[in-house]
C-alpha cells in the first residue's frame, strides 16, 4: 500500500491524453509547468507520463523516468520508487521506461518534437518557473542530431564551437544561430525550430532570431557583431566536426526472433534481451509480488552481468500491456483470452473474414477511410495494361484485361481524378515464373513511364498472388491468375485436362481467381472453386461460401469458358468431378472465423550511411516527421510504403526497393517477403498513405516551412544593428554569475543554471574593442504595445474589421500576429505555440470563429 504522502503526489494525475511531467525535489514529486516541457536539468531526475489516444484503438500509457547525468543516487532511487507507485496508481497497465541523459529512447524523444534542452545545474534551479518576460540570459547551446535534436549548455566560448554542428547563442532579447560549415539543411531547420520554440515559450515571443552561416560570416556583419560582443574575436581554426552516430538513436532492422507461437506463463517474470540495444522485462499477472518488484533490479543486474553500457535502456511491462515493439519481436505472439487460453495470430491461416461494405464516395473526403480500406477511389478511372515482351512493352487488348499469366510481367497504369486533377498509380506485376532479367526490365520500363509523367505516378511492386485491394478493384471482379504460361500472342500454352481455380471475393471490388493444383486437397469448404475440364466447367460451392461469393464465381466462370457449366454443391459431387481431380482426398473444411489482428502503423527513417542497412523508428509520427532529405518507410503490415523526399540522397533513393525487401526479410516477426511495396514521391501522396497520419496538409512544403524560407522570414523580421548591449556586463563575472565591476549594479545578463561563466577575453581582443549593436523600436501612436519586431494592438482594433479598417501595416490574414499573448489566448483559446502546431485549415477555422479572418 502507498503512504498518504505518496497518494498525495498522484492526486493531480489525469488520465486524459497528453503529457505530464514531474521532477524530484527533496525526494518529493513536483509538477513541471507545460512551458518547461523539453527542458531537463542535468542534476535532476524526472518522471514523464504520456497517455496516447489511438484513433479507434483505445488508450496506451507509458511512464518514463529520466536520469540526469549529474543526478544523485538517492534521487535516482526515489524516481524508480515513484515510477512503480505511479504504475500501481494507474492499474499496472503502463509500460515503464528507464531513460538516461544522452541515450533516450526514440519514443521518449518523440514527445519533444522540437528537441531536448539539457540545462546546467538542478534541484533549486530546476524548479524556477519560466518567466516569459525575463531577458537576463546568457548561454550557448550546442545542437546535435538530424532526427532527434538535443541542445546542451556549454561554455560560452569559441572553444566550444566546431565545424560540423550548430550553436545557439542565447542573449535573452536575441538568439543567434551559428551553422557549422559542414552542417546540413535538416540540422539547420531543426535548430531554427528549436530557436523559435525558445523564443515563444521562454520569452513569450519577444525575442529576435538571426542566422549566421559558418564560413560565410561576412554576409551577416550585424549578427557577427553581436556574437563577438560576447565571445570576442575568434582566433585560430575551429575543431573538426564530430559524428552524429552517438546522438542519432538507430535501431537495426534485424533483431533476433524471440520465439515462435509463444505463450508466456503468467506465473513468472521474464527478461528479453533485444540484442543489447535495450532490455525488456515482462511481468506475468500471477507472478508473486516479490518477483514483480524485483524484476527491474534483476534487469539492471542482467545489464551489468552482460557488460552492457550502464545507460542501456530498460522497459518494464505487465501482462496485457505489452508494447507493440515487444510483440513484434515474436514470430507469432499469443494474447491470452479471458478463459486463459492463448489466441494465436499468424499470417496465412485459412479463415473467413467478411468484408464490410463502405461508401467509396467518402475516400477522398476521409483519407483515414481510404487508408483503412487501402483504396484511393471506386476504381472508376482509366486503366492501361502492358505486358513485357522481349524487353519492350506491348499493349494488352482491353478484352484481355484481368488475365495475368505467371510466366509474364505486366505494367498497369491507373489514372484517377482528385479535386479535378489527374493522379496516377503504376503497378509492376511480377509473375512467379518470370525470369530475374524480366523482373529487372519491368522496373526499368516503369521508370520510363514514371519519367514520362514527370515523376507523378505512385509505383507499386505487386508479387503474384499478393495483389493489393485497389489493384483487384481495377478489373471489376474478373481478375484471374494462370499459374504458368504466357499471354503473348502466338505462343501456345500447354493445355491440361483439368485446371482448378480458387475464387475469393464478394463483389467486383475484391474478387480474384487463382489457379491452384488440380487435386482434391486444394479445396476449401469456405470458398468457391471452378474446375475446368475438356467437356464442362464445374462451379463447386463449399458449404461455408456466401451467396455473393457464388455470384462472383459464376462471373469468373463466364470469362474462363463459354461452354457448359455445372453447379456442384459440396457433398453432392458427381464421380466425374473427383476423377478430374485424381480422386477424393482430405481438404480444409474448418470454418475459422479468426480475423487478422490490427497492427499499428509504424514509420521509420531509412539509412545506409554506416555501410549497412539501418532504420530509425519515429514514434507518435506526424507529417512533420517526413524528412525531405530522406527515404521514409511506413509499415501498415498489409502494405509497405516508401516515401522519398525531394532532397533525398540519390543512392538511398535508388536502393529504396532493396532496403524495403531487406526490412521484410529481417523483420523479427517473420514477415511475408512478397508484401506489396508502394513507392511514393514527395508531393504525390495518395489518400491511402496520408490517411495513416492524424492530419495532413497538402500545402505543407509550399508554405514557408523549408529551412531557406524560414531563414528568409527571420531575416525579414528586423535588423540587429540597433540593439545596445551593456559591454560592462560581459567583463569577468563573480561566483554568483553577476559582473564583478562595481559600476554594474544591475546586470543585464546572468548566467543560467549553475556556477560557470564565459572565459575572459584574450589579450588580442579586449572588451573595449567589442562593437555595440541595438534593436529597433518604432514608436507608433495609438492603443498598442511595442515589441522588438512587431506592434501589438488591442483586440477591438483587429476583430471583425474590414481590411481598410485595420491599423497601418496589419496584414488582414495575419491579424493574430498583432495580439499580445494574453489577448491571443483569450480569443483563440490556446497559446501561440499550440496554435502554430495545428494544420492551416484548422488555424483558419479558429481565426474565422474569433473574427480574425
Amino acid at each position: 500500500m502507498m503512504s498518504d504522502d505518496r497518494l498525495d503526489a498522484f492526486k493531480g494525475v489525469t488520465r486524459k491524453p497528453g503529457l505530464q511531467i514531474w521532477t524530484i525535489n527533496k525526494m518529493k514529486l513536483v509538477p513541471v509547468s507545460a512551458r518547461g516541457f523539453g527542458n531537463f536539468f542535468e542534476g535532476d531526475c524526472y518522471i514523464v507520463l504520456n497517455i496516447s489516444q489511438n484513433r479507434g484503438w483505445g488508450q496506451t500509457s507509458d511512464i518514463h523516468y529520466w536520469l540526469g547525468k549529474a543526478s544523485s543516487v538517492d534521487e535516482q532511487g526515489a524516481a524508480a520508487i515513484y515510477v512503480a507507485q505511479l504504475d500501481e496508481h494507474l492499474g499496472g497497465g503502463p509500460v515503464q521506461h528507464r531513460e538516461v541523459q544522452g541515450n533516450e529512447s526514440a519514443l521518449f524523444r518523440s514527445y519533444f518534437k522540437k528537441g531536448l534542452i539539457y540545462k546546467k545545474g538542478g534541484v533549486a534551479s530546476g524548479f524556477q518557473q519560466v518567466d516569459t518576460n525575463a531577458y537576463s540570459v546568457l548561454r550557448l547551446l550546442h545542437i546535435k542530431g538530424r532526427k532527434h535534436v538535443t541542445a546542451t549548455e556549454v561554455e560560452v566560448s569559441w572553444n566550444s564551437f566546431n565545424n560540423g554542428d550548430i550553436f545557439l547563442l542565447d542573449l535573452g532579447k536575441a538568439i543567434v544561430q551559428w551553422n557549422g560549415p559542414q552542417s546540413n539543411r535538416r540540422e539547420k531547420l531543426k535548430a531554427v525550430v528549436l530557436a523559435q520554440d525558445i523564443r515563444d515559450r521562454e520569452r513569450g515571443g519577444r525575442a529576435q532570431i538571426g542566422v549566421v552561416e559558418g564560413g560565410e560570416e561576412q554576409s551577416s556583419p550585424e549578427l557577427m557583431k553581436a556574437m563577438m560582443a560576447v565571445l570576442g574575436q575568434r582566433s585560430g581554426s575551429l575543431k573538426s566536426a564530430t559524428s552524429d552516430d552517438t546522438h542519432e538513436l538507430q535501431r537495426e532492422s534485424g533483431g533476433s526472433r524471440s520465439g515462435y507461437a509463444l505463450l508466456l506463463p503468467c506465473q513468472d517474470c521474464y527478461i528479453l534481451d533485444h540484442k543489447g540495444s535495450s532490455v525488456m522485462v515482462w511481468k506475468g499477472k500471477k507472478a508473486s509480488k516479490v518477483e514483480r518488484q524485483a524484476a527491474f533490479n534483476r534487469a539492471l543486474g542482467f545489464i551489468k552481468a552482460k557488460k552492457y553500457p550502464p545507460n542501456t535502456r530498460v522497459e518494464v511491462m505487465s501482462e496485457g500491456g505489452e508494447s507493440a515493439m515487444f510483440k513484434q519481436l515474436f514470430q507469432c505472439w499469443r494474447d491470452r483470452s479471458p478463459t486463459g487460453v492463448g489466441t494465436a495470430y499468424n499470417v496465412g491461416k485459412i479463415g473467413k473474414v467478411d468484408q464490410a461494405k463502405f461508401d467509396v464516395m467518402q475516400l477522398h473526403a476521409r483519407p483515414e477511410l481510404a487508408a483503412r480500406h487501402r483504396m484511393v477511389d471506386d476504381a472508376s478511372g482509366d486503366v492501361k495494361v502492358w505486358r513485357l515482351e522481349n524487353s519492350e512493352l506491348a499493349e494488352v487488348k482491353p478484352s484481355m484485361y484481368g488475365q495475368f499469366y505467371g510466366g509474364d510481367c505486366y505494367l498497369v497504369l491507373y489514372t484517377y481524378l482528385k479535386a479535378g486533377q489527374p493522379h496516377y498509380i503504376l503497378y509492376m506485376w511480377q509473375g512467379r515464373h518470370a525470369s530475374k532479367d524480366e523482373i529487372a526490365e519491368c522496373a526499368t520500363q516503369a521508370d520510363i513511364i514514371d519519367n514520362k509523367y514527370k515523376g507523378a505516378p505512385v509505383q507499386v511492386r505487386v508479387v503474384m498472388g499478393k495483389e493489393p485491394r485497389q489493384f483487384l478493384a481495377l478489373f471489376k471482379g474478373k481478375f484471374i491468375i494462370f499459374e504458368g504460361g504466357t499471354g503473348r500472342p502466338g505462343v501456345v500454352n500447354s493445355e491440361q485436362d483439368a485446371r482448378l481455380f480458387h475464387v475469393r471475393g464478394t463483389d467486383e471490388m475484391n474478387t480474384k481467381a487463382t489457379e491452384v493444383p488440380p487435386r482434391a486437397s486444394s479445396l476449401n469448404s469456405n470458398d468457391v472453386f471452378l474446375l475446368r475440364t475438356i467437356g464442362v466447367c464445374y462451379l463447386w460451392y463449399g458449404k461455408g461460401c456466401s451467396g455473393d461469393e457464388r455470384v462472383m464465381g459464376r462471373a469468373v466462370s463466364d470469362v474462363l469458358t463459354r461452354g457448359g457449366k455445372q453447379v456442384v454443391m459440396e457433398g453432392q459431387e458427381p464421380v466425374e468431378f473427383w476423377v478430374a481431380l485424381g480422386g477424393k482426398a482430405p481438404y480444409a473444411n474448418d470454418r475459422l472465423q479468426r480475423e487478422e489482428p490490427f497492427h499499428f502503423p509504424r514509420l521509420f527513417e531509412c539509412s545506409n550511411q554506416t555501410g549497412h542497412f539501418r532504420i530509425t523508428e519515429v514514434y507518435d509520427f506526424a507529417q512533420s516527421d517526413l524528412d525531405e532529405e530522406d527515404v521514409m518507410l511506413l509499415d501498415t503490415w498489409e502494405e509497405i510504403f516508401l516515401w522519398v523526399g525531394n532532397f533525398a540522397n540519390k543512392k538511398e533513393t535508388k536502393e529504396a526497393w532493396i532496403n524495403a525487401q531487406e526490412y521484410l526479410r529481417m523483420h523479427p516477426a517473420g514477415r511475408d517477403r512478397d508484401t506489396a511495396i508502394i513507392f511514393i514521391k514527395q508531393g504525390y501522396e495518395p489518400p491511402t498513405f496520408t490517411g495513416w497520419f492524424s492530419s495532413w496538409d497538402p500545402h505543407k512544403w509550399s508554405e514557408g516551412n523549408s529551412y531557406e524560407q524560414m531563414k528568409r522570414t527571420l531575416s525579414d523580421a528586423g535588423s540587429f544593428s540597433q540593439i545596445t548591449l551593456n559591454n560592462a556586463s560581459f567583463n569577468k563575472m563573480g561566483d554568483d554569475g553577476a559582473p564583478s565591476s562595481p559600476s554594474s549594479t544591475t546586470p543585464f545578463y546572468r548566467v543560467h543554471g549553475g556556477n560557470w561563466s564565459p572565459k575572459p577575453m584574450s589579450p588580442t581582443s579586449p572588451s573595449s574593442q567589442r562593437p555595440q549593436f541595438t534593436m529597433p523600436l518604432t514608436p507608433i501612436d495609438g492603443p498598442m504595445h511595442l515589441r522588438a519586431d512587431r506592434v501589438y494592438y488591442e483586440p477591438k482594433l483587429l476583430v471583425n474589421k474590414l481590411p481598410d479598417q485595420l491599423p497601418p501595416g496589419v496584414d488582414p490574414c495575419q491579424r493574430e500576429d498583432h495580439l499580445t499573448d494574453k489577448d491571443f489566448e483569450g480569443l483563440l483559446g490556446m497559446s501561440r505555440s499550440e496554435f502554430e502546431r495545428l494544420p492551416k485549415w484548422r488555424q483558419n477555422e479558429l481565426k474565422k470563429k474569433a473574427g480574425l479572418f
